[in-house]
């Protein structure tokens, strides 16, 4: 039973109610003050307290994302690196390679918010762990197919392909129950407002609880490298998709948007395109980065910060937009980003950007799935078709 499986959640209420039901029970027959009925008082109590305690971590553990799995929570960091193989085109990943099937993540869990019907008329989702030789880091992903993925005339077809980050803590499931991107995606591209793309959806949460700003860390998790070379080679890998960066966009909500930003603006031959939805533009000092992600390198810190970058070093080529409410918390930092980048961008047109901004909404998935529909045509026209086919075969 997966971690964040609602049958665990359901059983371990039944084992609350039930302890706490037996202990209503039995308390008066171990009302002697000797030691077997006070031991026996101890592990009712015991017992009762353990199971409540577990409904409340197991509630908040599936509302928040620390861990998304088992293996997140006994072995956080773990990964378990394994070899490049080839795999014939548009074919499921295999067992053994970068990319391989997983039912973790509780996918299962939220049918409800899925796509209906089959893959040829709706698309698939894939619940996938993907491993990365340059960081060491392993971690699961899901994967959205278009209907044209599985249809025989695409059968030489590579597919664009959007990036997908979620905010800090929060798990990868969240793209697909909060903000519900796979459904929106698919209805996009049914109303032709979206060519056929493939979206792979993560977490920043790469080396649970810690966050890392999708940065690597000196001495610690290589999230960077996960991002910008091992997920991007690993889908390459499995799935048809396009290997040129024009054909490839990276967004995300609330730190997802601000991994998004970074990593277009880093990683401009990988990302061509990016959006940040109610990003920011530091990487923050406090308990949930551990202290200072830098160990004090002033430079990698200032360099991390995404309006000094703008203002102080060379422009990427590079398409972001930016989306947010004006009654965001920090708006302001997004205004100020804003304003240097249109100022790089007048005399660099290499770099463009826009802006979305509603006059209302919070740091909530109520507002991000308002704003999704437009970013995510935004970015489809902001993708270059793939210019690679598939060889004959």
């Amino acid at each position: 039973m997966e971690l964040t499986s609602r049958t665990l959640v359901y059983a371990l209420t039944a084992a609350a109610a039930a302890a706490l039901l037996g202990t209503l029970w039995l308390w008066p027959r171990l009302a002697r003050q000797r030691p077997l009925p006070v031991l026996g008082r101890l592990a009712l109590l015991t017992v009762t307290q353990l199971a409540v305690l577990g409904v409340l971590l197991l509630s908040v553990n599936n509302a928040y994302g620390f861990y998304s799995s088992w293996n997140d929570l006994l072995h956080p960091g773990a990964a378990a690196l394994a070899p490049v193989a080839a795999q014939v085109p548009g074919a499921a990943p295999e067992t053994g390679q970068l990319v391989r099937p997983t039912d973790e993540g509780g996918l299962e869990t939220v049918k409800e918010v899925l796509p209906a019907g089959p893959p040829e008329e709706v698309g698939r989702v894939d619940s996938v762990r993907i491993t990365g030789p340059a960081s060491g880091l392993s971690d699961q992903v899901f994967v959205y197919l278009p209907p044209e993925y599985f249809n025989p005339r695409y059968v030489r077809e590579r597919f664009p392909v959007l990036l997908a980050l979620a905010g800090y803590p929060g798990p990868s499931l969240h793209l697909v129950e909060g903000l519900r991107l796979p459904r929106t995606a698919a209805e996009l591209q049914r109303a032709g407002k979206l060519a056929p793309t493939v979206i792979v959806m993560a977490r920043p949460t790469v080396a649970p609880p810690r966050n890392t700003e999708c940065v690597d860390v000196p001495g610690g998790p290589k999230a960077e490298t996960w991002f910008a070379e091992d997920v991007p080679a690993a889908v390459r890998s499995a799935y048809r998709v396009s290997r040129s960066a024009d054909s490839w966009g990276v967004f995300g909500y609330s730190t997802g948007g601000s991994c998004a930003l970074r990593l277009a603006m880093r990683h401009p031959g990988t990302f061509r395109t990016a959006a940040g939805m109610h990003a920011d533009y530091t990487v923050p000092n406090d308990r949930w980065t551990d202290g200072d992600l830098f160990r004090g390198d002033q430079d990698a810190a200032r360099r991390s910060d995404l309006t000094w970058r703008l203002r102080n070093l060379p422009a990427p080529r590079a398409d972001l937009l930016l989306v947010s409410t004006r009654a965001e918390a920090d708006f302001a930092a997004t205004e100020r980003f804003l304003a240097a980048a249109r100022q790089v961008s007048a005399a660099h047109p290499e770099l463009k950007v826009d802006s979305i901004f509603l006059p209302d909404g919070g740091h909530s998935f109520e507002t991000w799935r308002r704003e999704l529909p437009a970013t995510l045509e935004w970015l489809g026209d902001h993708l270059a078709p793939p210019p690679d086919r598939e060889p004959h075969s």
